[in-house]
């Protein structure tokens, strides 16, 4: 199913607030074809895929009780270089956390992540972008059972504290998994990877468990894979010394 049928589906769904009130998607007003095609150019390939092109014809994004709003054309708004040189931000809890799209260098819009601050975590919380707006269906109609509602409550707080979701880089140097070996030996030895290819919805990792300085962070260029400093600890002469 293509983002458009998706989110066409639950146009006639009512839902209920936490207030009580009853409320419905709101289309925001799609896209002329200049105004995508002049998107397009902020892309790696200055190409936009056909389906999305379709879905930003239909509607520039939506509103929806509980997000900021949920938008289709925010490429390049979010920032974040180091972790999604390219990306489409989605929308927007209030708090400073965001839904972000990563967009390969091929052009292809991949999976929907959460980014967020606090805890410094990323999280994968769809495949897609159809799977996304399937989500933002079932918050609505689930609320604290929803996927989108575990990962924003639990899923960032579980990572945090319970496992940071890194590979140590002699491991990955030594693994018989050609692309993530290269990649490890590319990074100096203070590095430590993350891994989310082929991962579960719900897996993530803690981009800001050394620090938040994330100047040297390096993200494998085809791949979901990523590379963080671990700041080298420094011993007692070292720091009393200055060096």
């Amino acid at each position: 199913m293509t983002p458009t049928e998706k989110l066409t589906s639950i146009l006639t769904e009512q839902y209920i607030s936490e207030d009580g009130d009853e409320y419905k998607v709101e289309l925001k007003e799609g896209l002329t074809s200049q105004q995508i095609d002049e998107l397009a150019k902020r892309l790696p390939t200055g190409q936009i895929p056909p389906e999305i092109r379709e879905l930003l014809k239909f509607t520039s994004g939506f509103e929806f009780f509980g997000l900021e709003e949920v938008t289709f054309d925010g490429v390049g708004q979010f920032g974040f270089e180091e972790f999604f040189p390219n990306s489409v931000q989605l929308a927007g809890d209030g708090f400073g956390n965001f839904w972000i799209l990563d967009v390969d260098n091929n052009g292809s819009w991949g999976s929907v992540f959460y980014v967020c601050h606090a805890p410094a975590v990323i999280v994968k919380h769809s495949d897609n972008l159809t799977q996304f707006i399937e989500h933002i269906d079932d918050f609505g109609k689930n609320g604290n059972k929803s996927n989108l509602d575990i990962i924003h409550e639990k899923v960032v707080m579980d990572i945090w504290s319970k496992g940071d979701g890194f590979i140590e880089l002699e491991n990955a140097r030594q693994s018989k998994d050609t692309t993530l070996k290269n990649f490890a030996l590319s990074l100096p030895d203070n590095f430590v990877i993350a891994d989310l290819r082929n991962k579960q919805i719900q897996s993530g990792f803690a981009w800001g468990k050394f620090g938040p300085n994330i100047d040297k962070a390096k993200r494998h260029e085809t791949e979901l894979i990523w590379g963080i400093e671990k700041p080298i600890k420094k011993g007692f002469l070292s720091k009393l010394f200055g060096r």
